[in-house]
């Protein structure tokens, strides 16, 4: 039981990590772990668009634990160009240590769903990787675009980031999000850059 207590103190420290964007209507940013359960709460409502045949369970499981690197890394802004691979190096090293507080079984398990997401090769990957990307961009959406323009991220360079692996992982979401995305460029919610 220890163990397990353990881990589930460690992950609270999750919610003191700073996102980019801010909840609507509040003056401050997101932390991972709201972020974890909003979008395992958006594939849960999604699941009829995911591919045939994929374990949702196995999905949400996935959300929960991709972002818990971030407790000894940080977050990095979606949008970023460059040094991914220094990046999830540093969050692979992380969920080791993190995953590492649990009874073996659970630890080797949990880091594979890691993997598994990092991967995105998986039906379930996939889908859970579509949804991810597309929660900062229905928040900007939603938001008048706050973190696109307090970061000066451009329409470009948010396309290029997230039609892949969302087009993957549930296309009908990428259409729904491809005709919003041009309306959000002829409103002016992108930076520049």
């Amino acid at each position: 039981m220890q163990p397990i207590i353990d881990f589930i103190i460690e992950v609270d420290k999750l919610k003191r990590v700073t996102r980019k964007i801010k909840p609507l209507g509040l003056d401050r940013y997101e932390n991972p772990a709201e972020h974890s359960w909003q979008i395992a709460l958006l594939a849960t409502s999604l699941a009829e668009y995911a591919e045939s045949g994929v374990d949702l369970n196995h999905v949400i499981a996935m959300l929960l634990v991709h972002d818990i690197g971030e407790i000894d890394t940080g977050d990095t802004i979606a949008f970023a160009i460059g040094g991914w691979p220094e990046r999830k190096a540093e969050e692979l090293a992380a969920v080791t240590r993190i995953f590492g507080l649990l009874p073996e079984a659970q630890s080797t398990r949990y880091l594979a769903l890691w993997q598994e997401f990092e991967a995105g090769q998986s039906p379930e990957s996939r889908f859970a990787n579509a949804v991810d990307r597309a929660m900062p961009v229905l928040l900007n959406l939603a938001n008048g675009g706050q973190s696109w323009r307090e970061n000066d991220i451009s329409y470009e360079r948010v396309v290029r980031r997230v039609e892949p692996p969302i087009r993957a992982g549930c296309p009908a979401l990428w259409d729904y999000l491809s005709s919003r995305l041009s309306e959000a460029r002829a409103q002016g919610l992108f930076g520049a850059a």
